[in-house]
């Protein structure tokens, strides 16, 4: 006999949800052939079977959380995988004590496809055996279910205004949808909810704000895009400078690029740098390491791997560990202003925000320049005002004057 156990989860990550068996008890299953999906607070993943046989029990059911080490099934190798069919317990029938599911086991066209994709498909009504896979072995990803979409779920015209009689409460509206639906919460999102109120609780969090005028970047982008795309295959994008330009301001203020462990601080000579990602199912950091060895284009190429990777669901373990400090952009989604949490155990974190046209002071005239406010979430513990509002400025002279990058690179 075999045991299956939860394997290791990657750092700090202690615990799992069982999201979907993708074997019954009494089927068949080959070395390497994926048994269970695991929901973390980071990603979904496969546990795959080590040596072939037959399942001869379950122990876990689908929704129950588990830990590192703990037995999620036995396999029986004395009986030839070959020997039984893959579909059934020999019988057609799933064995009487399997796990109860809510949901029927997926078939063999859902099996081939990420957690994500599959929730993407089902969402829209997509038939998954007509979707070509662009991951390795064919598996379908989140972006090949949106590629196959089309114009599918595209948002319907508006409807002309009407106008329509006033109402006042419930009772004047009959037939109208006042239903209320209870979802359980995902791993991850359990998880942020619950690292997020941790952050505010363990840290004295304070946020410092500054503005930046982009003029200076943006120039030297619409100089440099063509030929930089040309040559490294990567558009230049904004992310790469506020990486170099917070490198070049953590190497003056250690602090910020520390952690606290029990009554100790650990400052640390390297620079992992974590770029939050906005991702189907929460928010994920993952971290660009010994991001100041790294070229302006190495960092884009990285940004925009990490990008691909969140939006297909594929980013793993590796790349979400550890990190230094941490950069977010809320710009994306056109927040002009707000004010980062931390990511722990980090004891800071850069807010960037949507670059918008403002009349600014200069040289005694009134100018209309980019302009882009930028946060910085800090713990008090270790990092003081005076150092949390220096290190900001840092940051704005890098960037309006992108010269002094190169000389601190």
């Amino acid at each position: 006999m075999r045991n299956i156990v939860v394997p290791e989860l990657g750092e700090s990550v202690v615990e799992a949800r069982i999201a979907r068996w993708l074997k019954k008890e009494g089927d068949s299953v080959a070395v390497g052939e994926p048994l269970v999906e695991l929901e973390t607070e980071k990603i979904d993943l496969e546990v795959n079977a080590d040596s072939g046989g037959i399942i001869a029990s379950i122990k876990r059911k689908e929704g129950e959380d588990v830990k590192i080490g703990e037995l999620l099934a036995v396999v029986d190798e004395t009986v030839s995988a070959s020997a039984q069919p893959s579909s059934g317990n020999g019988s057609g029938t799933a064995s009487s004590n399997a796990p109860a599911s809510s949901e029927p086991a997926p078939a063999a066209d859902q099996q081939r496809a990420t957690p994500t994709a599959r929730r993407v498909a089902q969402e829209h009504d997509v038939n998954l055996a007509s979707v070509s896979g662009s991951g390795s072995g064919g598996r379908v990803m989140k972006a090949d279910v949106k590629e196959a979409l089309g114009t599918k779920g595209a948002p319907a015209a508006p409807v002309p205004a009407v106008a329509r009689p006033a109402v006042i409460g419930p009772a004047a509206r009959p037939g109208s949808d006042r239903t209320e639906r209870r979802e359980r919460m995902s791993k991850r999102r359990e998880t942020i909810a619950r690292r997020l109120v941790e952050a505010q609780h363990n840290a004295a969090m304070l946020t410092t704000f500054n503005e930046v005028d982009m003029t200076a970047i943006m120039n030297l982008r619409e100089r440099r895009k063509e030929a930089f795309k040309k040559e490294f295959g990567v558009g230049l994008g904004i992310a790469s400078f506020f990486v170099k330009a917070s490198i070049a301001a953590l190497r003056g203020f250690p602090p910020l690029n520390a952690e606290i462990q029990g009554n100790e601080i650990v400052f640390k000579n390297y620079f992992d740098i974590g770029m939050a990602v906005g991702a189907e199912g929460g928010l994920v950091v993952p971290v660009i390491r010994d991001a100041d060895r790294l070229s302006f284009a190495q960092l884009e190429l990285a940004i925009r791997e990490f990008a691909a990777k969140a939006a297909n669901g594929t980013l793993t373990l590796e790349d979400l560990k550890g990190g230094t400090f941490t950069i977010t952009n809320g710009g994306v989604f056109g927040s002009l202003l707000s004010t980062p949490i931390l990511n722990p155990p980090q004891v800071a974190i850069l807010g960037l925000h949507k670059i918008q046209d403002r009349a600014v002071p200069l040289n005694g005239q009134v100018v209309i320049r980019p302009m882009m406010y930028v946060a910085l979430s800090y713990d008090h513990r270790i990092v003081d005002g005076r150092e949390a509002v220096q290190f900001l400025v840092k940051v704005k002279e890098y960037i309006e004057d992108p010269g002094h990058l190169l000389l601190e690179s």
